[in-house]
């Protein structure tokens, strides 16, 4: 390119900003904060709680997919959105908009409803649908940041999700917008979680995978110590079978057990502090002289997270695991659980 002579052109990334990212980073969640503040505010105005409720019951009640569609932006909140529901309970799946008008509306079915997430909801794209989504009869959800928009007017139910300035400086790049479109879809699946009663357990179906699947779906029974590798001592066992059960199997205690069932536990703690106590008269100890009574017990059926969390609490690094008479099943080590990322 031929620069004038009376010109000097200085390259954009020369120019040094004063700015203090921290300073502006702060007025972004400061903008932002008002935005959800904003919304929050609307479940207080009766047209709009009327709105979402309409919006909830219709997607509870719905017998096909919920469609989830939005172009740039928008449209990566909408793939957000239908992440959350999937793991949540609700059936849904993500359109681009851009996609729907090259034949990918074919995806809609009878019963189905569609989730349009657009800010202007004036798009061409989701202007070019709407007319082939009420040919097909499939009831039409928005959020949408201009409630004057064409697809505000045409959908069954609208939910505002309009804000009042972008975090952008220029007042362009979709970000207020952006946060109260995720908000507002975040409010509507978990409010169908609540409404379906969706547990913990149907969570850990569909969370399989990762520390969090570990957290629900881990029994204490798939981590257990059990058969040989589960120390046990008798009643009356003398003081050196007990040394040996602790020391052989690594645990760094033993059950003791009487008549088949959990009489108490000895630790190699308990251990060091008899020897601190003189060598006088060890031989003729046995175990029902060294064990703690009663000792805590747990389930085989309790998460092995709860385990973890209990252990932590009560500052003991081992549990019993005990069957529903008593007798010993097991016996779970805090390395253990540790060594599984829990």
């Amino acid at each position: 390119m031929m620069q004038s002579k009376n010109v000097i052109y200085i390259p954009m990334s020369s120019v040094r900003s004063k700015k203090d990212a921290g300073a502006v980073g702060r007025r972004v969640v400061s903008v932002e904060k008002k935005a959800v503040a904003g919304l929050e505010k609307r479940f207080t105005q009766p047209e709009f709680l009327s709105q979402f409720r309409q919006a909830v019951e219709l997607i509870r009640k719905c017998k096909g997919n919920v469609v989830v569609t939005g172009i740039g932006k928008s449209g990566i909140i909408a793939q957000k959105i239908v992440a959350t529901f999937n793991s949540t309970g609700t059936l849904a799946v993500f359109l681009h908009s851009a996609d729907s008008v090259h034949g990918d509306l074919g995806v809609f079915r009878k019963g189905d409803v569609a989730l349009i997430i657009s800010k202007s909801g004036e798009s061409s794209e989701i202007r070019q649908i709407i007319p082939t989504l009420k040919l097909l009869d499939i009831t039409i959800i928005s959020i949408v940041g201009n409630m004057n928009s064409e697809l505000a007017k045409t959908s069954d139910i609208v939910l505002d999700a309009s804000v009042r300035e972008e975090a952008c400086p220029h007042n362009l790049a979709p970000t207020s917008s952006t946060t109260a479109a995720v908000v507002l879809g975040d409010a509507i699946a978990i409010a169908l979680l609540e409404l379906r009663g969706f547990s913990t357990d149907d969570f850990a179906l569909v969370h399989p995978g990762g520390n969090l699947g570990k957290r629900l779906l881990l029994k204490v029974d798939d981590l257990m110590a059990k058969g040989d590798e589960l120390p046990v001592v008798k009643i009356n066992a003398g003081l050196e079978q007990v040394i040996y059960e602790i020391s052989s199997k690594r645990l760094g205690s033993t059950i003791v057990e009487s008549k088949g069932r959990i009489a108490g536990i000895i630790t190699d703690g308990d251990i060091r502090r008899l020897l601190g106590r003189g060598l006088n008269k060890l031989a003729d100890r046995k175990a029902k002289d060294i064990m703690s009574p009663d000792p805590r017990v747990i389930s085989p059926e309790m998460s092995a997270f709860s385990a973890l969390k209990f252990m932590e609490e009560n500052k003991i690094t081992q549990l019993i695991v005990g069957d529903s008479k008593g007798r010993p099943a097991g016996m779970i080590h805090m390395h253990r659980l540790l060594e599984e990322g829990l």
